[in-house]
Order: C-alpha cells, then structure tokens, then sequence
C-alpha cells in the first residue's frame, strides 16, 4: 500500500497541541484510520538524518517502543529494523519488521520510508508480529532554519485489537513520537554523528 496514495487528499484535521497538527485518513478497504503528525522545529535536516541513523536512541523517542535491533544493513541506505511495541494489558506486545530506506524527497527535502515486512523472521510466541505497516517521515527545510516533519503511519495491530481501540490509540503516536523527538533534536547533550556513507547517495544541506 502506498499510505499517501491511499489517503490522498482525505486527511481530516483531529486536533492540535503544543504546535503539533494531528490528522486522520480513511483507508481502502480497512476500518483503521491512517494518521498523520505534522509539527515545525529549528533544526538542520543533517542532524535529523543523524538521529535517525542512531537507532540506539529510538526508545528515547517513538511511542511505546520497548526494544530495537537492527536485523540487516545494505550499503545503498536500507535497513532492516525489528521493534516490539508495548501495547495494554492483557494484550501481547506487537512485533513489527520494516525495511527502511532513505530518499530525496522534493526539492530539498529527505523522506525515512518504512514498509512491513512481516516474514524476514520467523514469528516468536513472545509477540504478536504485525503484518500490515506503512510509513513515511518527511523533513522539508523552510525558511529561518526551520523543518517541518511530516510523520504518516498506517497500522492494522492485528484481530485481536478492537477497530476502535486501534483508532483511539493511533492518535497518541504521532503526538507523543513527534514530541519526544524535538526534545532530543533540541537537547544540545545529544550528539549523535552524521553518516557520512549517506552523502554518497543524497545531498543534504547544512540547512
């Protein structure tokens, strides 16, 4: 699924709180809502690539994230990345596998696009592995060194998760997410480096 294909101009405004927009998408043929999480921030598109690549820190930042481990690394910018999800009681935590990748997106910007790959692994009895995932983070340089990040998601966490609850939840990612994440890009005791293997592939500027 291409999640903004399939949302197209859908997107329907939910809420906003401390500058961070949240909207929500109709999905072909699904009942669970695709979201999307905007928000602007001082910071360069170098150090969000930076933060990015430092998957060591994602517990810091993505919502509910209990564990990471990178499965697989290509040398043209794609990873292979298991994270398990804490999800309510008595509920299993979910296990999602996703191929990332790295790309030019617009004139100057960068996009992390995320896509499930739910048969990498054998499935553990530990988690749920999730088998439907889409995403995409969009980082577009403004004016007076400001980005704006945009975070789309979409997520079907399995059978056993009521549709409503799934939506309701859904909300809380890209809020929580995007507001942890310009916390850590703000915090000057964080100084994550810059790989450099990515100027091989995509310029970015110091923007």
């Amino acid at each position: 699924m291409d999640l903004e294909k399939a949302a197209g101009d859908n997107w329907a405004f939910r809420v906003e709180h401390k500058n961070i927009c949240v909207y929500s998408a109709k999905m072909t043929e699904s009942d669970i809502l695709g979201f999307k999480g905007v928000v602007e921030m001082p910071v360069s598109l170098r150090r969000l690539v930076s933060l990015f690549y430092d998957t060591g820190s994602y517990p810091r930042w993505v919502h509910q994230l209990a564990s990471i481990q990178v499965l697989d690394k290509s040398e043209d910018l794609e990873f292979v990345i298991q994270q398990v999800i804490n999800v309510p009681w008595p509920m299993q935590r979910r296990e999602m596998i996703f191929r990332t990748g790295l790309e030019a997106a617009g004139e100057s910007g960068v996009a992390v696009t995320m896509r499930s790959e739910p048969d990498y692994l054998p499935c553990s009895s530990a988690y749920t592995r999730v088998r439907e995932g889409h995403g995409k983070w969009i980082f577009e340089p403004l004016d007076e060194g400001l980005v704006r990040i945009t975070f789309i998601m979409y997520v079907n966490p399995g059978r056993d998760v009521p549709t409503p609850l799934v939506n309701t939840a859904m909300f809380e990612v890209p809020f929580y997410s995007l507001q942890n994440l310009r916390s850590l890009a703000a915090n000057e005791a964080y100084d994550p480096p810059y790989p450099e293997e990515v100027d091989d592939f995509i310029s970015i500027s110091e923007h």
